[in-house]
This record gives structure tokens, C-alpha cells and sequence, in this order.
């Protein structure tokens, strides 16, 4: 939190900038609580910085986030592997209304499960590169700054971390044609339709179930479809949400506990990837919506 007395108009300016800066750090980080962490560290190094020296404010505080999200990122390069499910990123659940994502405040701030998964292929220098450049139209000599190289330098790694990238940021339109993909997946699933089910699953599909015993992982259109139709005889009540920004669903049973949550990357009209988190205790911690009457 920012304080009143001798720094007000500062902090005040600041505050004017938290939610930016917040936006920046939460896309290279993954994590709100991270960005939060990182956001506040450049408040207490602008509460110490000689006011006078700061030409910019907005382009000072940039700065100083992004070289704290690289050494958040180097530190985590650092440690040991984590496992898939200690990488999990924090999963942001909303109704899906039909609005455009860009109306949606916390979607705007979210960052999609694939996405993310691909960011954590990144080196640091091409993470803050690419999020800084491709997300938020910092020049490339500002970057250069933040990370210690050439502008030049800068604008390669941004590129080279495009390529990985592929396709991101998507077309307006596209989360509705997703939706409209994971609509015919479900539909499918409770009318028992195998073959329907497979025609929405790309031949490759990876299929991640987090439960509390860890994570199971199946590959292949015809070995998910077959155990999401045994799942689907369970659910008595679906809700579509938008999950990290990409359509999904809450699935609740007779009893009417929380069956699980269902995140979907689509990609050409296919789902090529779902994520299932079945685990009481995160789906407790989420805060997910009611069930619908």
C-alpha cells in the first residue's frame, strides 16, 4: 500500500499507474500475487528515488517492474524443476455472458492457460521482450534499458519469442468461435455422441486432469473421448465460464457439489487441449460461481 504525508503527489501518480503496471508484471510473471509483490517493490524503490531525476514517471515505473519481473523469472529458472502441478498458473474464473472479453476487467488482466504455458518456454530476457513489445508497445530502446542489451538485441529476442509464441494475441471474434467449439463438445459429451465428440478434438489432444493424487495426463481424441462420456453421466448442471480468458465449464453433480472445472485451449476450430481440475481443495480456494437454478 502506498502512504499519505511528504509523498502524496507521488502516490498518488503512482496509483494512477498500479493498474498498468500490474497488468505488465501479472503477463510476465503468470502469477496476480507475484505482479502485486513486484508492483510494490517499485513503489518502495520510487518512495526512495529523488523525485527530480524522474523525467517519465510512467516509463521510470516500467522499467523498474520489468528488471523486477526478470529477476523474479531468473530466480525461478534457479530452483529445481517444479512439477506440472506446482507450475499450474492461477486460474481466473468468470461467468461467460457472451460479452467481449476486452469488457471484462479481470479477463483483460488474465492471461490464457496456453499462453501461459508457452511464456514459460521463454528466457526471461525474451519473455520481457516479447510482453513488453507485442502487449503494451514499448519501444524497443526502452527495452533494451530494462533488460541490459541493444535495441537491436532487443527486437531479436522479441521476434525469436514471437515465433514460439505463434498467433497470439487472437482475433476479436475468436472467443466466441471457441465457445462455440466447447458448446459442441459438451453437447456431444451428454448425448453420449462419440463420434461428434471426436470430430471437436484435434487427433492430438492433451488431456490434464489435476486431482488430489497429482496429475493424469491422456493423449488422443479417442482415448479422451471416451472417459469425458463417462464423466458427462455424472453432471446434472453445466456452467460456461471463461477460465484465464478461454472457454470453459463448471460441472456439478446430483448432490450438487462441484464436480470439477474445465478449461479448453481451441485452435482452428479443434480443442487441443483441456485442463480438468478436480481437486476439492483448489476448487474450494477458486471461488467459482453458484450453480445455476
Amino acid at each position: 500500500m502506498t502512504g499519505s504525508g511528504p509523498h502524496e503527489p507521488l502516490a498518488e501518480a503512482f496509483e494512477q499507474q498500479r493498474e498498468r503496471l500490474v497488468a505488465v508484471a501479472y503477463r510476465m510473471l503468470g502469477s496476480r500475487a507475484d505482479a502485486e509483490d513486484a508492483v510494490q517493490e517499485a513503489w518502495l524503490r520510487l518512495a526512495r528515488q529523488d523525485e527530480a531525476t524522474i523525467d517519465n514517471l510512467a516509463g521510470w515505473l516500467t522499467t523498474v517492474v520489468g528488471r523486477v519481473c526478470i529477476d523474479v523469472l531468473r530466480s525461478r529458472r534457479s530452483r529445481p524443476a517444479l512439477s506440472y502441478e506446482d507450475r499450474l498458473p492461477e486460474l481466473v474464473v468468470a461467468v461467460d455472458d457472451g460479452a467481449a472479453p476486452e469488457d471484462d476487467a479481470m479477463l483483460a488482466e488474465s492471461v490464457g492457460t496456453a499462453l501461459l504455458v508457452v511464456l514459460d518456454s521463454l528466457t526471461p530476457t525474451e519473455r520481457v521482450a516479447f510482453v513488453l513489445h507485442d502487449m503494451f508497445a514499448v519501444p524497443f530502446a526502452e527495452i533494451g534499458e530494462i533488460i541490459g542489451r541493444s535495441p537491436d538485441a532487443s527486437k531479436m529476442l522479441a521476434s525469436r519469442a514471437r515465433r514460439k509464441v505463434r498467433g497470439t494475441p487472437q482475433p476479436a471474434e475468436e472467443p466466441r468461435r471457441q465457445r462455440a467449439v466447447v458448446d459442441a463438445f459438451m453437447a456431444a459429451a451428454r448425448n453420449g455422441d462419440f463420434e461428434g465428440l471426436v470430430a471437436v478434438l484435434d487427433p492430438q489432444v492433451t488431456w490434464r486432469t489435476l486431482h488430489p493424487q497429482g496429475v493424469t495426463t491422456t493423449v488422443g481424441a479417442a482415448e479422451v473421448a471416451e472417459p469425458v462420456l463417462r464423466g458427462a453421466r455424472s453432471m446434472t448442471s453445466v456452467l460456461p465460464v471463461r477460465v484465464n480468458g478461454e472457454p470453459g465449464f463448471v460441472a456439478w453433480g446430483a448432490s450438487g457439489k462441484v464436480l470439477g472445472l474445465v478449461a479448453c485451449t481451441v485452435v482452428e476450430d479443434r480443442i487441443v487441449e483441456l485442463l480438468t481440475v478436480s481437486d476439492r481443495r483448489r476448487l474450494d480456494a477458486m471461488g467459482l460461481p453458484p450453480r445455476p437454478a
